[in-house]
């Protein structure tokens, strides 16, 4: 079945599906994990409409690609177009927050990186962005306070708050409206904080959003 946007009680949200906008290196903690250095300037990437798929029950991975990286992050779902938005509009356009899984082929991904080439296979492979179903944003009082966990086999191994963005949520929105057209559907990732390590088949992953929700999942 193909990936549709669901509200956490699985019903279908009355919106396309579109691409998915990324934000890397946007919590401290991850860059000093990576052995990466703070930029000025933000580092967006897209992960095209056929790397989304559902959370839950379970995804897939490939199996022949090297190791596959979890990176556990906020997801916003824009519910309004967005182009050059001041934070007002962005506020204005978000639909809902959800968990999302950025999935990395980290061996590719480092392989692309020393021969200076784009690293668009290593993060926008078909499943590469599982998603959790999506909490209405008059549900969440204070998203730049949230805190989110992601277990690997019932043993903790990510745990942020979205107060640690060195972007905000409105900024990195924001941002990413001066360069790409944001369309209702779409799905803005918001980084990743450090704990990001391989995945294998028969894991067993449940990710919590603060008190909202919480959901399993499994690597098939």
């Amino acid at each position: 079945m193909a990936y549709q946007h669901l509200n956490t009680s699985g019903n279908l949200i009355d919106l396309p599906v579109g691409k998915v906008v990324c934000i890397g290196q946007n919590y401290q903690d991850h860059i000093a994990e990576m052995q990466s250095k703070t930029a000025p300037e933000a580092l967006f990437f897209i992960k095209p409409s056929t790397a989304l798929c559902a959370m839950a029950p379970g995804f897939a991975i490939p199996a022949t690609q090297g190791a596959v990286h979890n990176e556990t992050e906020l997801a916003v779902l824009i519910g309004k177009p967005l182009r050059r938005a001041d934070y007002a509009a962005v506020n204005e356009a978000i639909w809902g927050y959800s968990l999302a899984l950025d999935l990395t082929l980290r061996d590719i991904q480092a392989q692309l990186k020393q021969l200076g080439r784009p690293w668009e296979i290593a993060k926008g492979f078909d499943g590469a962005c599982p998603v959790a179903g999506f909490v209405e944003k008059s549900r969440v009082q204070h998203p730049q306070q949230l805190e989110f966990s992601l277990t690997v086999n019932d043993i903790p191994r990510q745990q942020g708050n979205t107060a640690n963005m060195i972007r905000g949520i409105s900024q990195l929105i924001s941002e990413m409206s001066q360069h790409f057209t944001l369309l209702p559907g779409d799905i803005v990732l918001t980084g990743t904080p450090a704990g990001v390590g391989p995945l294998s088949s028969g894991d067993t992953l449940q990710l919590q959003l603060a008190d909202l929700f919480t959901v399993n999942s499994k690597v098939n």
